[in-house]
């Protein structure tokens, strides 16, 4: 069975897993990053992506990598990644001269997309999109069977469409009320700041800011803290308006909810589906679903080796990434 590494490239750890052409994945190779300098980034990389490739051994057909940022697909060069605070960097170009195998780089959320459409809970959909609610928001759109990349490889980008312009969180793209800044788990940490004044006698908030977090949160709302709760139900208000806008933009037949907010599972689906479909007016209520994505942390390096079995993100890919 042939075999790819599926590379998912994060800003503080790298993951190189090999990946059968069914998606399933038999080894994966991971290292934190201490230096985010591209050349630092790249030996890390490369040796974790070279010990993958002697585990996979001759049935190696190429290296899908997932990385923070726009990413030229044709070149695999990281346009700009505020991650790693990158432009132009050649990536796609460094690796394929260590490495004697064809080399495609896509935008990690967009690769767990694939991932996630492929191999997980979006298999026989033809219109899905994923969203990964971690620090931020990822996302990417599958229309018509065929990962939406757009004009510039930027399609996807759901999380900085703004939804509270006015009275919103500061995003860190610097507008205001983005998704991302309302709805993913760093917006339940400001959600649950902001409701604070209206609990003088809750002890939610009695740990240094750098220790809070968005499961210690939804769990306290879980157990009925009413602080927690506060700022959970503000929480999922905002998520409510994200994906009505989403229902309204693509018309999707299956949102997929991945990333670490998501494994609220049904306490959070149960919230926030009557509201999405209080919100959605151009099409049927209810007919788009509401799920947990499958494939958790594995769907990005299931998507990157994909993109390298398919030969580019897009299942008419053009992408050139020859080796050597």
């Amino acid at each position: 069975m042939r075999t790819a590494i599926g590379v998912d490239l994060g800003g503080s750890h790298v993951t190189a897993a090999v990946v059968t052409d069914d998606g399933t994945i038999h080894r994966q190779f991971e290292q934190d990053l201490e230096d985010l300098k591209f050349e630092k980034v790249v030996d890390v990389l490369s040796e974790r992506v070279g010990a993958a490739i002697k585990d996979g051994g001759s049935e190696v057909v190429g290296i899908g990598i997932g990385s923070p940022g726009n990413i030229d697909a044709k070149s695999g060069a990281v346009l700009y990644s505020p991650n790693f605070g990158w432009e132009n960097a050649p990536l796609g170009e460094t690796l394929r001269k260590r490495f004697n195998l064809p080399v495609y780089v896509g935008n990690d959320a967009r690769c767990a997309t694939l991932g996630e459409y492929t191999f997980g809970i979006g298999r026989n959909t033809k219109d899905f999109v994923l969203l990964t609610l971690g620090t931020g928001i990822g996302g990417g759109i599958v229309a018509g069977g065929e990962l939406v990349l757009g004009n510039r490889w930027g399609a996807g980008e759901v999380g900085h469409h703004q939804i509270r312009p006015k009275d919103g969180f500061i995003c860190a793209c610097g507008k205001i009320g983005c998704f991302e800044a309302q709805a993913s788990g760093t917006g339940l940490i400001r959600h649950a700041m902001a409701v604070a004044p209206s609990f003088p006698r809750s002890t939610l908030l009695d740990v240094a800011r750098d220790k809070l977090s968005s499961k210690k949160i939804r769990k306290a709302a879980q157990d009925g803290d009413r602080h927690a709760l506060g700022a959970w139900n503000n929480y999922c208000a905002d998520l409510a308006i994200g994906l009505a806008n989403i229902i309204a933009f693509v018309n999707p037949e299956t949102i997929a909810l991945g990333g670490g907010v998501s494994s609220a599972g049904d306490f959070m689906l149960d919230a926030v589906r009557p509201q999405v479909d209080a919100l959605t007016t151009m099409v049927p209520k209810g007919t788009t679903k509401l799920l947990v994505a499958a494939l958790g942390n594995n769907a990005g390096q299931a998507g990157a080796a994909q993109m390298a079995f398919r030969g580019g993100l897009s299942a008419r890919a053009t992408e050139v990434a020859p080796a050597g």
